[in-house]
């Protein structure tokens, strides 16, 4: 196992405020990397806003403001989002940055000659995807992400030669050189790349993007598309184009991770992969893609109009409850509906009966038989089948076997029934019961750090007390 691993998730457009959809992109990276650091190995996340697409100039017209102006409040809105959510981020890329301009400008100057060259040409073009289609991946006649029909663009622009790479992707992904989680995913990259990859365009007329983007080196009537621009956030995050402090987490035995979500995978699994080889540099190891969150089985989304407000819901539920429904109630790689209700109900059951359940009897418990405190300096080891989960993705599958294990220390303390012991003489029975129960609970709260940080702490800081005293609700229950 690589000792540097590197987390990265797809940076959103900033043409509207963040949406809850977003944070299950956030949430999963941030366990990723919890659960690496805390096995000891090296590790750096990445996020982000993508402020070069012309969606952005759209916008800000429309709101009769510049577009600097829209995405400066907005590109705010999205690292506070992250923030809220308690995602341990080390770094925040911002792609009107200059070093990321620097960085999009080299990987630019480092592509092969050969693989760039410039065309007059006409094609479909979808604003909200800033993608160009062919006929056959329409859905009649539109836009499968966006359920619209795509604009006749007819323009001069620079092109890439996918087409050259088709071979060499196809058997770097087979052979899961670069991996694509899970298996149903690959296929469908494998499968679209077998169809036949066409070149595609990789600038734009400094015209039709009202000057907005990074100019392609050497000529300034062309823009660099913004999916190339924004791809290379993932290293002039690290300092591509600056210095080579990027080679530290960017190189051939660094683990490079891609949490993505199931609508850009032929930009990750693909167009990226291809760019890397070209201008010869190392290719991520995994991509990881999951599936869209619903609404009533409607996917949340800003162009679709029908987004709920992450801020509304952490401000409600807490920051704990709503990572853990995401992590918890949603699949990791398909799609999962987001409703207040289910939350109350998972959050009820799970954490305020369940884990905050198990903390306040067995503190209470302490307290009244003047236990003193619980001393155990070890890491605890994982509960069965937890590693492999994590190794996996399979969050809902790791938590899962967390509360497997507080259901198990609550029906043991049910069938024990400490409380009878506190006013007889085995109170020596008691202690080496609760000594037990404190065990288990710890291992819970330890490992239970990359999903819950904020309750982990909280419960490791109440076991480390001199005397632990009764806790009364570290999961206060809701109410619909």
């Amino acid at each position: 196992m690589s000792k540097i691993t590197y987390i990265t998730t797809a940076i959103p457009y900033v043409n509207g405020r963040p949406h809850i959809g977003f944070a299950l992109e956030l949430v999963q990276a941030d366990v990723i990397a919890r659960y690496n650091r805390l096995i000891g190995i090296t590790t750096q996340l990445q996020t982000g806003t993508d402020e070069n697409a012309f969606k952005n100039v759209l916008t800000a017209c429309q709101l009769g403001i510049t577009t600097e102006e829209l995405v400066k409040q907005n590109a705010g809105l999205f690292r506070d989002f992250a923030e809220v959510l308690n995602i341990s981020f080390d770094n925040f890329v911002r792609t009107t940055e200059q070093a990321h301009t620097r960085g999009a400008t080299l990987l630019w100057k480092r592509l092969q000659p050969e693989d760039v060259y410039k065309k007059n040409y006409t094609g479909l073009y979808c604003t909200g995807c800033e993608d160009f289609y062919l006929e056959r991946d329409l859905l009649n006649g539109c836009c499968p992400d966006h359920g619209t029909p795509p604009i006749e663009v007819q323009e001069t622009n620079y092109f890439f030669r996918l087409s050259a790479y088709q071979e060499r992707l196809e058997q770097l992904l087979s052979s899961n050189i670069v991996k694509v989680i899970p298996v149903t995913r690959k296929n469908e990259v494998l499968s679209f790349i077998r169809r036949g990859l066409q070149d595609f365009s990789i600038s734009r007329a400094v015209e039709r993007s009202d000057g907005w983007g990074i100019p392609v080196p050497g000529d300034p009537s062309q823009i660099i598309y913004v999916w190339i621009d924004a791809l290379t956030n993932y290293i002039s995050g690290l300092g591509y184009g600056t210095s080579d402090s990027w080679k530290q987490f960017w190189n051939e035995s660094s683990s490079k991770i891609h949490v993505i979500g199931k609508n850009v995978w032929k930009f990750h699994a693909i167009y990226w992969p291809a760019l890397l080889l070209s201008a010869g540099l190392p290719l991520p190891n995994e991509i990881v893609v999951h599936g869209f969150l619903t609404e009533n089985g409607h996917k949340i989304s800003k162009s679709l109009g029908n987004t709920i407000d992450p801020f509304e819901s952490v401000d409600r539920f807490g920051t704990d409850a709503v990572r853990y429904y995401l992590l918890r109630a949603v699949s990791p790689f398909n799609d999962g509906d987001f409703s207040d209700e289910r939350l109350i109900q998972i959050y009820n059951s799970d954490l305020a009966n369940g884990l905050g359940n198990l903390v306040s009897r067995v503190t209470s418990l302490c307290e009244k038989s003047d236990f003193g405190r619980y001393q155990d300096a070890k890491v605890p080891d994982g509960p069965k089948g937890y590693h492999d989960a994590l190794r996996n993705y399979e969050f809902d599958k790791a938590t899962g076997i967390l509360w497997r294990t507080i259901t198990e220390l609550n029906r043991d303390i049910d069938k024990s029934k400490p409380w009878e012991s506190l006013n007889t003489n085995r109170g020596e029975v008691l202690k080496i019961q609760l000594s037990g129960w404190l065990e288990g609970i710890r291992q819970v709260a330890y490992w239970l750090k990359p999903f819950l940080p904020a309750a982990s702490e909280k419960i490791l800081a109440i076991l480390s007390h001199d005397r632990i005293k009764a806790y009364g609700s570290l999961f206060p229950r809701l109410k619909l």
